[in-house]
């Protein structure tokens, strides 16, 4: 792989770098009935990374697809399809496109951008830990990193909710967002 050193840390050489779907995650966790996490996953996802010379004018975009919701429980997904959250057969994506790239420290980023879920449109914040870029043992070059944010999932329309006898709401509000994940250069 060639790789340059920039800040003193070793990163892809400038180009465009395609997510290794193999090795990336994205996941996401919220509160259930105000007491415990609900974790889950997206299955079908493509994207893409765009390395400038000046690593700080990179850009990056990334398309979910909906149906491909998964936290381990066929019920809840078929809710979570539905109308009441992502309306997947209304809205069959859901996508992010970085507008800005800021070096925080040693091997973090701020990357912002827009997130568009049921064709609601709103910037968010990325916390971005770059995890390094070597050469797997067939010659591949891959790059890691760790990116989490937190949403309001309201923000974009996802409203449904049922209020609690004990207090309190079945589903929370702020949705936490965790991907990890792979990138290789794109053929």
């Amino acid at each position: 792989m060639s790789t340059r050193t920039w800040e003193n840390l070793t990163i892809p050489a400038p180009g465009t770098y395609n997510l290794d779907a193999a090795h990336t995650t994205i996941g996401f966790v919220t509160k259930h009935m105000m007491v415990s996490k609900v974790r889950g996953t997206f299955g079908e996802f493509s994207g893409s990374v765009t390395i400038a010379e000046n690593p700080l004018e990179s850009a990056a975009e990334l398309t979910i697809q909906t149906a491909s919701i998964n936290t381990g429980v066929a019920d809840r997904d078929g809710h979570l399809r539905s109308d009441d959250f992502l309306a997947t057969d209304k809205f069959p994506q859901i996508t992010f496109r970085s507008t800005r790239v800021v070096h925080q420290s040693d091997d973090e980023f701020t990357v912002v951008g827009d997130l568009t879920i049921r064709d609601v449109t709103q910037a968010v914040e990325l916390k971005v830990e770059y995890g390094g870029a070597g050469t797997n043992p067939w010659g591949q070059a891959v790059w890691g990193f760790s990116i989490t944010t937190e949403i309001d999932r309201e923000a974009f329309g996802l409203t449904w909710n049922q209020a609690l006898e004990t207090g309190g709401v079945l589903v929370g509000k702020k949705v936490k967002i965790e991907i990890e994940g792979e990138a290789n250069p794109a053929a």
